[in-house]
């Protein structure tokens, strides 16, 4: 058997786990958005960067409600989280040039959500290539930028395009 070593998840995993605590609900709070790699805050949802994604630029747009579903958020909310989706796609877009995207919610925990209390949408950026023999084979994603790295450049161009806001 083969391990990956991860120790950064450990911090995380045991403040979620032994505080009950909400990772989505503690950003909400948080001042630091950098620390948090909070990317933009509207009226009723937010975006973040996934901490553990699946390709670089790797984003999850949220509601600042605590439900397990869309269909327990106000209609407003929903407009909100989907012109954020497409704000998300605009700048990645821009930033990253993918090929393409993947776009989902995964409800509850059979439908492999790892946050199952508090529904959030996945935007994954997509290139022709980025499923190569490492996740093939060894079942691991190879990040090629840390997510500092990828936070900062996300900044940057939402500050020198502000054509690419949420509209």
């Amino acid at each position: 058997m083969q391990r990956l070593w991860t120790p950064w998840r450990m911090e995380y995993i045991k403040q979620n786990v032994e505080e009950g605590n909400c990772i989505f609900c503690a950003k909400i709070s948080a001042e630091d958005d950098r620390k948090e790699h909070m990317l933009w805050r509207g009226e009723r949802a937010y975006i973040t960067l996934n901490l553990y994604p699946y390709n670089n630029g790797h984003l999850l747009v949220v509601p600042y409600e605590h439900v397990p579903s869309l269909e327990d958020l106000p209609p407003e909310t929903v407009l909100e989280i989907g012109k954020l989706i497409a704000f998300s796609i605009r700048l990645l877009r821009e930033a990253m040039n993918p090929d393409g995207f993947n776009i989902g919610v995964n409800l509850g925990k059979i439908a492999g959500a790892g946050v199952v209390e508090h529904v959030h949408v996945h935007v994954v950026p997509r290139w022709n290539g980025d499923t190569n023999f490492m996740t093939v084979i060894a079942g691991t994603r190879v990040i090629p930028e840390w997510i500092d790295e990828t936070y900062d450049h996300l900044k940057e161009i939402l500050e020198t395009h502000p054509e690419l806001r949420p509209r």
